[in-house]
């Protein structure tokens, strides 16, 4: 297993629509999110800030390809569409990413 974290900004103006989107996520993005092996994924938001820390722990074999069979499905992409404009990058984030990656420091069970 592989615990994963990455960051990303929240628009302030987006903040009562993004609690809304997430609390009703659409059955089928839950479902691709367990098909790509991701269990235990949670998404934090620190106001006034308004970033968001997401976490989740990846149980498969292959990342990458777990990750683009993700992006091809049609409707993660729909709901990718809906919430991606609620979003800014970091400017710091690497080529290709969307939510920045971190690395994890610590861990204690």
């Amino acid at each position: 297993m592989q615990r994963m974290g990455m960051v990303i900004a929240l628009k302030p103006e987006n903040i009562a629509e993004y609690k809304r989107l997430h609390a009703a996520v659409w059955p089928e993005i839950l479902d691709m999110i367990s098909k790509c092996h991701i269990r235990n994924y949670s998404i934090f938001l620190k106001e006034p800030e308004n970033l968001l820390f997401g976490y989740w722990e990846y149980h498969g074999t292959d990342f990458e390809a777990d990750a683009a069979k993700m992006a091809a499905d049609p409707k993660t992409q729909e709901w990718w569409d809906v919430c991606m404009p609620c979003q800014t990058p970091l400017e710091t984030r690497k080529d290709g990413e969307w939510w920045a990656m971190m690395e994890e420091v610590f861990h204690h069970d």
